[in-house]
């Protein structure tokens, strides 16, 4: 039987790290003994990159979209710099110039059903995969290359790596319409799993890299503002602000109660490491930003009179080892 440590890790990893959405074939759904002490393993290893070396997050933009192939060709003249940079299509082959942007955007217009110069609906997508500054700019190409051939097989794509700007890119421009008809529609859920494959495949390649949600980051982004801000003395928020104060959402909480889980297994372990593991999970969930807002916001209550008290989440530590309380 595997141990009780990693029973728990896999079994709250996989919920905090691998969202039910997920649709890749790592996500064994019944794993042998030997499976889970492996699966384990990986886990603690995406942990300690998340909560001790802080990975980098990658990021899978859709930033439009061609509405015929005007747009289209405009957008290829764009990310090929108009001929300057290497194209590569969904077949492997690389060209250059302005001849190759004329004969890709030709096979794109009548490859199919005939794209129109202008359309009512998007002819295609346009999609950019990006990193941080450092970032070996071959290996995210390749990573980018693998992305697409696994998402993107059934359509016409092309690629473009930038490496002009402070973070290194790819541009995938991609056709809407698939080989067999069906068109492409990007959703949210899918975006979750963009953002995994291409994470993954930079791990693959030695780039540490995690595509994380912000729940599990605990990431407020544009929610996030300072809770004392508007508010007047002893009038809590200012007069006709409409601002929600902070709050943990149902999956902020969800999270909260993996990171939980796992930091108590952890902490139970008798490996040193995984102990400190487990601090490093605490401190690590005391410092997201969605647990200070609240904190703060609990504290703003305390000092001023008139305002609604609410439980905010506590971090604190056993005599056993650390725990979390939502």
């Amino acid at each position: 039987m595997p141990s009780t440590v990693d029973g728990l890790l896999v079994q709250w990893g996989d919920r905090l790290f691998y969202p039910a959405n997920r649709m890749t074939a790592s996500r064994t759904p019944v794993l042998t003994e030997a499976a889970v002490r492996q699966r384990a393993q990986v886990l603690r290893q995406r942990i300690r990159a998340t909560v001790q070396r802080r990975a980098p997050q990658v990021m899978v933009k859709v930033t439009g979209g061609g509405r015929g192939m005007g747009a289209i060709t405009a957008h290829l003249r764009y990310i090929a710099k108009a001929g300057r940079l290497p194209i590569e299509d969904d077949r492997g082959a690389v060209r250059e110039g302005r001849e190759a942007l004329r004969a890709i955007a030709d096979q794109w217009r009548f490859g199919g059903t005939r794209i129109p110069e202008v359309s009512e609906r998007r002819e295609a997508f346009n999609i950019m995969l990006s990193m941080p500054a450092g970032t070996d700019a071959r290996v995210l190409r390749q990573a980018a290359r693998e992305f697409a051939k696994a998402e993107l097989a059934n359509h016409r794509y092309v690629m473009v790596l930038h490496t002009h700007q402070a973070n290194p890119h790819v541009h995938i421009s991609v056709r809407a319409e698939g080989r067999d008809g069906k068109r492409l529609n990007p959703r949210k859920e899918d975006l979750r799993r963009w953002r995994e494959v291409f994470a993954e495949r930079l791990r693959a390649w030695g780039i540490e890299a995690e595509a994380s949600s912000q729940a599990v980051r605990g990431s407020r982004h544009r929610d996030e503002r300072v809770w004392s801000r508007k508010k007047l003395p002893g009038r809590g928020m200012a007069a006709g602000d409409k601002q929600k104060p902070p709050h943990m959402s149902p999956s902020h909480r969800r999270a909260g109660e993996a990171w939980a889980r796992i930091a108590q297994a952890l902490a139970a372990s008798p490996e040193p490491s995984d102990r400190d593991l487990s601090s490093a999970i605490v401190r690590y969930v005391r410092e997201m930003p969605v647990v200070r807002a609240v904190l703060a916001r609990s504290a703003a209550q305390r000092e001023l009179p008139g305002m609604t008290r609410s439980p905010a989440p506590r971090v604190t530590p056993t005599r056993t080892g650390p725990e979390m309380e939502r």
